[in-house]
């Protein structure tokens, strides 16, 4: 799985268009191995990106769960102490 794209199902303010797309953007670098793409390869990519946008959003939108929204700030907590457990903590 990327590392990079985050869980955008039930938090209490919806994943924004610009975070679905954002997370279709890494799952296509990691499917393609392409930063950037090439001229030649630069519609398809492009396109790639926009119909994943597509159906990642249809597929958030039909989702439902009985448990509470998550906390955006608590997830960020979260994530925090599992980098400082996984790496250390920041050095200066």
């Amino acid at each position: 799985m990327c590392r990079n794209i985050k869980i955008l199902f039930n938090f209490d303010l919806p994943a924004t268009e610009n975070e679905v797309e954002a997370a279709a953007l890494q799952f296509v670098r990691k499917l393609s191995g392409f930063n950037q793409p090439s001229k030649a390869n630069e519609a398809a990519f492009h396109k790639a990106v926009h119909e994943i946008t597509h159906a990642a959003q249809e597929l958030l939108e039909s989702l439902v769960t009985n448990s509470e929204p998550r906390n955006r700030e608590v997830e960020i907590q979260r994530a925090k102490a599992r980098s400082i457990k996984r790496f250390g903590p920041r050095k200066s």
